[in-house]
């Protein structure tokens, strides 16, 4: 289909990229508003000996239409465990957005070693969850976060057959406030 041809601007409104004048993708559908709450900056303290600590920023896209977390880290000590020494990302980036069809989130993530990565997401009464089945190597996130929207407990677990988990690591998260 030739989407040129069929594109019109009303003054307002292109009917191909569905782009509202200034404002991204049009209205932003209400599930998107359950991520306010991460909108910010973070400090990240991963619960690893030796490991220093990072931060991480949310922040709305094209009109609300995408939530991007990007993510940097301190360099990984030499007092690290190996496997953190040789498999921590120095930045990553994700972009969330929302499927309306199911209410559930897909999450877009690529790092530094060029590890790129599709993770589903959910986030509702202030429990946060990620996770990905993959053949030998599924993942799953939660995330708690406090009463006052201002830190989160949280951990990554991996398996290899999906059905026995393991504790990979707990971080912590708190907001930057800004004076």
């Amino acid at each position: 289909m030739d989407l040129v041809r069929y594109a019109r601007w009303d003054g307002e409104h292109d009917t191909t990229t569905g782009n509202e004048k200034g404002r991204g993708h049009g209205r932003r559908h209400p599930a998107l508003a359950r991520l306010d709450v991460l909108v910010g900056r973070w400090t990240v303290q991963p619960k690893v000996p030796g490991v220093g600590s990072g931060w991480t920023e949310f922040s709305w896209q094209d009109g609300g239409a995408y939530l991007r977390q990007i993510f940097g880290m301190d360099p990984i000590r030499d007092t690290a465990p190996k496997d953190w020494q040789a498999n921590t990302p120095s930045s990553t980036t994700a972009v969330i957005g929302l499927d309306d069809a199911s209410g559930e989130f897909t999450m877009l993530y690529a790092d530094a070693r060029g590890v790129h990565r599709v993770y589903q997401m959910t986030f509702a009464d202030g429990e946060w969850r990620i996770w990905r089945d993959a053949p030998g190597f599924n993942q799953r996130f939660t995330g708690t976060l406090s009463e006052d929207g201002d830190t989160m407990e949280a951990r990554w677990e991996m398996s290899e057959n999906g059905e026995t988990w393991n504790v990979d690591f707990e971080l912590s998260y708190a907001r930057i406030r800004t004076p």
